[in-house]
């Protein structure tokens, strides 16, 4: 690994052990509240950003930082997308974590002019890091991976409900059921983006997008030779979030029958 990748597992590891795992399983009611309906947050979400916010800006003053918080907080901060920034989701599956079960994690990304350069995924229960960089391939725990897919027939497909419409879910009924294995989402793209790439999922389908949740698993599991578009098969893009829709697959021959199906 480059010493950035370094550095970079570094803080998520130390931020985890500080901050996440302590607090796991043992959040007080005063802890947890919601930011919207099925979004709740933690205290841990804010200080895992506040601690690698102002870490990665010591790492490269100047260059914006776009936290998931932070965002919430103010949406002005989006507007950083659109240029070179570091994208922070500091506790993905807080709904997880927040009921006192895996899996969780942290995510950075590098992005700059909307597009992924690098990405970097912790499971801090696993221990297990992820990253990539555009061009040079995925990597885990430091070992260059490759995709596999999961081999079985029907292929194997995580697809959420939660965000769906009514006319959604009967599409999804109607579609796909006859020909894919639907198992349940893990609510935490640090988990998807792996099961994908790893040989347990072959294909998970997204309606939200925002940059935080796929800025590093779209890359990573691109590099590994997997596949994660837009449904029109245009690459996904940091600055446009409130763009629904991608898929992800464990092959591009995989997503490519997946997406026929859907836009039949």
């Amino acid at each position: 690994m480059s010493a950035l990748d370094d550095e970079i597992r570094d803080l998520m590891r130390f931020a985890a052990q500080r901050a996440m795992l302590p607090r796991f399983r043992a959040l007080a009611a005063h802890e947890v509240a919601l930011k919207g309906k099925d979004d709740p947050v933690t205290i841990v979400d804010r200080e895992v950003e506040s601690f690698l916010t102002e870490a990665l800006t010591r790492l490269a003053p100047g260059v914006a930082v776009v936290g998931e918080e932070a965002a919430h907080a103010d949406p002005a901060v989006l507007e950083h997308l659109s240029r070179q920034c570091w994208i922070i989701d500091p506790l993905d599956g807080t709904a997880n974590f927040a009921e006192g079960r895996e899996p969780f994690g942290i995510i950075v990304a590098l992005a700059d002019a909307g597009e992924t350069v690098a990405g970097w995924i912790y499971d801090p229960v696993k221990d297990r890091f992820c990253h990539a960089r555009r061009g040079a391939g995925a990597f885990v725990n430091g070992e260059k991976i490759a995709s596999r897919t999961t081999g079985q027939q029907p292929p194997v497909t995580a697809v959420s409900r939660i965000f769906l419409t009514p006319e959604q879910c009967r599409q999804v009924d109607a579609r796909l059921a006859p020909h894919y294995r639907l198992v349940d989402i893990p609510r935490c793209a640090a988990e998807q983006y792996p099961r994908l790439a790893l040989g347990e999922n072959d294909i998970s389908s997204f309606q939200r997008t925002l940059a935080w949740d796929h800025a590093a698993g779209v890359l990573w599991l691109n590099e590994a030779g997997g596949k994660a578009a837009r449904l029109d098969g245009s690459p996904y893009r940091v600055d446009e979030q409130d763009k629904p829709g991608l898929v992800g697959a464990s092959s591009p021959r995989i997503w490519d029958e997946f997406v026929r199906r859907v836009l039949a």
